[in-house]
């Protein structure tokens, strides 16, 4: 039976070794309690990380460790001592965490512990293969493991495979500054669907895909070697009912019943009239912008001195990281930003900001929630955020006031949130005195529409979308028409083509026998290539065919003393074994030079493009262009001379990375079929990787072998991944 296989940095519980003896905890953060549901199922296991190092685990203990363990359902990672600094400590959190959050000045590129990133991430494949079998499904979640889901792909190819980042994924103006960038986005490309909390780091990533892998992208489907990945956003819920349920139950305590901090919080209330609470809950953390917080708060009783002694602000900063050198530098800043203050504004019977440095229980942390008026979430940077879900939760008498950043990933399904730019701080204080003064009625208005989506979408229901998406997303590549010539269907094709009385073979060129270069002019023809040709052509009873949209000069020169047959600019120009060059139609070029002026406005305004021009044709090149703006530019171009040819005999054709404008009147496959009038052919294979080579597919009998190359939209009955393939399956013809 498949089962759901969970793959994270850390296993969902926490391990202490007290005398031998092995204790195990729940944990309580946003990933475990979201993964709750899937890993609750009868077959699934969660593999990850213990949180003990190697090092500090007997080999009693480790067997101890692993059977208690596996009673939960999960499957540990050993990882040393070396693999924490390097791989945790030092790529994780000193390169993919800061970049990605956008604090370029923070991270750092260290080529050890990018090897040590590698091996952990093949640590984590090795453990996951073990386990899995074909038909699994596998879901890996955020940075720390980017390089797996590729890992599994390779050797276990029907598996199903989601991905999710919980950190924001940066614009490509940054991500391009990272060296490994293109084994990064491999890696993740091995998932058959990648999530992201939001659809700005969804957009981001298609940039990066487009522009430095150069792969198509239709709307949020990518063409991935023989698949299709999906992207899409799926913004992570709450466990909503758990913090209503604990703020209900906070909310009917009998006084004497309650925690000596909800005492104190409701001693501040009561001392003076009118007196507020605004809250702030994060882990110490640079991307949090709690020192720009601080100073924002300042800037607030300067700007409004009628609130000194009436607002306290309770800061809590949950350890993090500490022994980092970028965070000892932060809590230092913290607290003396905070002495500074308390020292400036500080009376007898108040002080403007109680400061936290520590963990606090769950219900403590209800405490908090329910008894701030305003809750101060002004992340620099955050890929979601749910300790603004978690105050949203606990207001279950519709008041209070959420003050929530701009970078947040969670502000863009929040809208009823003050949303803030946290650098601006005339604006943030102005938002502060805003959520203090705001009307019950706005308060209840706001918190009813916030908590009706949050108790709609909540953690499970993330959990649930995601896995329904994944399996939709393996099901879309199985229904895929076209199928992969592998092994087995090629090897059928060999023995056809071997017992055929008479053979047909029609070649593309560009992208089918050779690579694509920037300058077409130097894709000529190899002595590998020449020698596979020759070796096909001398076969008996086989008529081969070059098929091209380059022009007949290019041709002539290239191939010149060959005896293969030729078809060039599309099907306009033919040439038959032994036989001279014959013109397939009479056309006329003087279309050209009304069009050609357009295509050089297109070229100024395009870096990176150029025109090529044929005897009958135009082609506008982008391949050396700026992806998206070439995208951009071609659907305006397409426009353009769509309607400026509609009443002449002329077609725009869009290719791989071109455009193309030539008559309509002839194609490549008017022309191909024209080579089989006159005679019989048992098998005709015809091979292409473009819009161009469709006309071929379509106009050859249903009986003939037709073999896209690319995993995209064809006519084509198989495909293949890249040239190289088509000169292995031509090589098997000649043996």
């Amino acid at each position: 039976m498949p089962k759901n296989i969970i793959v994270s940095n850390r296993l969902p519980v926490q391990i202490t070794i007290d005398k031998d003896a092995i204790n195990l905890k729940g944990s309580v953060g946003g990933l475990a309690t979201g993964m709750k549901s899937v890993h609750a199922e009868g077959n699934s296991i969660w593999i990850g990380w213990s949180g003990l190092k190697e090092e500090d685990v007997t080999p009693e203990n480790s067997i101890n460790i692993f059977n208690a363990l596996k009673k939960e359902k999960c499957v540990p990672v050993a990882l040393t001592d070396d693999d924490v600094e390097n791989f945790y400590l030092g790529f994780s959190n000193k390169t993919l965490w800061p970049l990605f959050h956008y604090f370029t000045e923070y991270t750092t590129f260290d080529n050890n512990q990018w090897i040590s990133y590698k091996e952990v991430n093949e640590k984590f494949a090795e453990i996951v293969l073990e386990n899995c079998e074909d038909g699994d499904t596998i879901w890996v979640h955020d940075y720390q493991l980017l390089l797996v889901p590729q890992l599994i792909k390779e050797k276990k190819p029907a598996t199903k495979i989601g991905l999710f980042l919980h950190i924001p994924y940066p614009s490509f103006e940054i991500f391009r500054t990272f060296p490994w960038r293109e084994q990064l986005l491999h890696g993740m490309l091995g998932s058959d669907l990648i999530g992201f909390h939001t659809y700005d780091y969804e957009r981001h990533f298609i940039s990066s895909v487009k522009r430095i892998l150069g792969l198509e992208v239709n709307f949020n489907e990518i063409l991935y070697e023989d698949r299709i990945v999906k992207v899409d956003s799926f913004p992570m819920g709450i466990d909503y009912e758990k913090f209503n349920t604990a703020a209900k139950l906070n909310e009917d305590s009998n006084p004497e019943e309650r925690s000596d901090l909800q005492k104190r919080l409701d001693e501040h209330k009561q001392s003076t009239s009118g007196a507020k609470l605004i809250l702030s809950i994060d882990r110490l953390d640079y991307t949090k912008g709690i020192p720009n917080r601080i100073r924002a708060f300042e800037y607030f009783l300067n700007r409004y001195p009628e609130y000194k002694e009436k607002v306290r602000l309770i800061m809590l900063a949950v350890p993090s990281r500490s022994n980092v050198p970028q965070y000892k530098k932060l809590k230092r800043e913290t607290d003396e930003l905070v002495g500074r203050i308390n020292g400036e504004f500080s009376t007898v019977n108040w002080t403007p900001i109680w400061y936290f440095y520590r963990s606090i229980p769950f219900d403590n942390l209800i405490d908090l929630y329910t008894s701030a008026e305003v809750a101060l979430i002004t992340p620099l940077r955050d890929g979601m955020n749910l300790v603004a879900k978690e105050y949203v939760a606990t207001r279950v008498n519709l008041d209070g006031v959420l003050i929530l950043s701009e970078m947040a990933g969670a502000a863009k399904e929040m809208h009823e949130a003050l949303i803030i730019n946290p650098n601006n701080f005339e604006e943030f204080s102005d938002t502060i005195k805003e959520a203090l003064e705001m009307p019950k009625e706005e308060q209840a208005s706001r918190m009813k529409s916030l908590q009706k989506r949050l108790k709609r979408y909540t953690v499970e229901k993330w959990s649930d979308e995601f896995m329904k998406s994944l399996v939709a997303t393996q099901k879309s590549n199985k229904t895929t028409s076209v199928v992969p010539l592998k092994e087995t269907l090629l090897n059928k094709e060999v023995e056809k083509f071997k017992s055929a009385k008479n053979r047909l073979i029609f070649l593309d060129y560009d992208g089918t026998l050779v690579g694509f270069k920037d300058d077409p002019q130097k894709a000529s023809p190899d002595e590998e290539l020449f020698a596979l040709l020759d070796a096909i052509n001398e076969i008996p009873n086989t008529t081969l065919v070059l098929v091209s949209g380059r022009d007949k000069e290019t041709f002539n020169r290239w191939f010149k003393g060959k005896t293969y047959s030729l078809i060039t600019d599309h099907g306009i120009w033919m040439k038959q074994k032994n036989v001279d060059w014959e013109a397939a139609a009479i056309l006329k070029n003087t279309w050209m030079e009304n069009i050609h002026p357009i295509l050089e406005s297109f070229v100024d305004n395009t870096p990176g493009t150029f025109i090529e021009e044929k005897k009958y044709s135009l082609a506008w090149h982008y391949r050396k262009a700026d992806a998206e703006l070439a995208q951009k530019r071609t659907i305006e171009l397409n426009t353009v001379l769509t309607s400026l040819i509609s009443n002449h005999e002329l077609s725009v054709l869009l290719g791989n990375k071109v455009v193309e404008i030539k008559s309509s009147s002839i194609d490549k496959g008017k022309a191909c079929t024209k080579f089989m009038l006159n005679k019989e052919f048992d098998y005709v294979v015809a091979i292409g990787d473009d819009y161009t080579d469709e006309y071929m597919f379509e106009e050859l009998p249903d009986t003939a072998t037709t073999i896209k190359v690319g995993f995209m939209k064809t006519s084509a009955k198989y495909f293949v991944k890249s040239p190289k393939e088509v000169r292995s399956f031509l090589s098997k013809l000649t043996q």
